[in-house]
C-alpha cells in the first residue's frame, strides 16, 4: 500500500507541475486509456462533480479578466482541463484502490474518513427513500408539486446538515481532534 501511496502522491506532483496543456491533455488521454471500460463513467463523474464550481470559477474570470483587456481564453482552458485531469485522476485512482485502505496508515484519517462515508450513505439513502415516497404519491408529473418536494427536501438535508456537524463537533472534540 505504500507504493500506491508514493505513487498517488506523485502522479499528484506531477500533474501539478504540468505547465503545457499539451502534456496535460496527454496525461489525460493515458488515463483514458488506462480506464478505457469505465472511462465514460468516471467522466460523468468528473463533469458532475466539477461543472458547478468550474463553471462559475470560469464565468467569473472571464468577466475579470474582459474587463482589463487581457484574453481569458488560453488560461480558463488550462485550468479547466488540469482541474479536470486531477478530479478524474482521483476518480481512477479511488475505482481501483480501496479508499479505506489507502487512509488506514492513520488512525485520525481513517476515523475523518468513517465519519464522512458514513454521512454520505446515509444522506445518499435518505434521499432515495424521499424519492420513492414522491413517486409513489404522484401519479403524473406536475411541475409545482416537484418544485415543492425538491424545497422540501433541500430543506430537511440543510436542517439535517445543521443538526449533524453539531453532532460530529461534539465527537471530534471529545476525541481530541480540536
Amino acid at each position: 500500500m505504500v507504493l500506491y501511496r508514493l505513487f498517488f502522491i506523485a502522479s499528484l506532483l506531477l500533474i501539478l507541475s504540468l505547465k503545457e496543456m499539451v502534456f496535460t491533455a496527454l496525461f489525460l488521454a493515458v488515463l483514458l486509456l488506462l480506464s478505457y471500460k469505465q472511462a465514460l463513467y468516471i467522466t460523468k463523474r468528473a463533469v458532475k462533480s466539477l461543472l458547478f464550481f468550474n463553471l462559475s470559477v470560469s464565468l467569473g474570470y472571464f468577466i475579470v479578466a474582459s474587463l482589463k483587456g487581457i484574453d481569458p481564453y488560453h488560461y480558463i482552458f488550462y485550468i479547466n482541463l488540469k482541474v479536470f485531469t486531477i478530479t478524474y485522476f482521483v476518480f481512477y485512482f479511488f475505482h481501483k484502490i480501496n479508499m479505506v485502505e489507502f487512509f488506514a496508515f492513520s488512525k485520525d484519517l481513517s476515523f475523518l474518513l468513517m465519519i464522512t462515508l458514513s454521512q454520505i450513505i446515509s444522506y445518499k439513502k435518505t434521499y432515495e427513500d424521499f424519492t420513492l415516497a414522491y413517486k409513489a404519491r404522484v401519479i403524473k408529473k406536475l411541475h409545482s408539486r416537484e418544485k415543492k418536494f425538491i424545497l422540501r427536501v433541500f430543506e430537511f438535508f440543510f436542517s439535517k446538515a445543521l443538526k449533524d456537524s453539531k453532532e460530529r463537533t461534539l465527537a471530534m472534540k471529545a476525541r481530541g481532534f480540536f
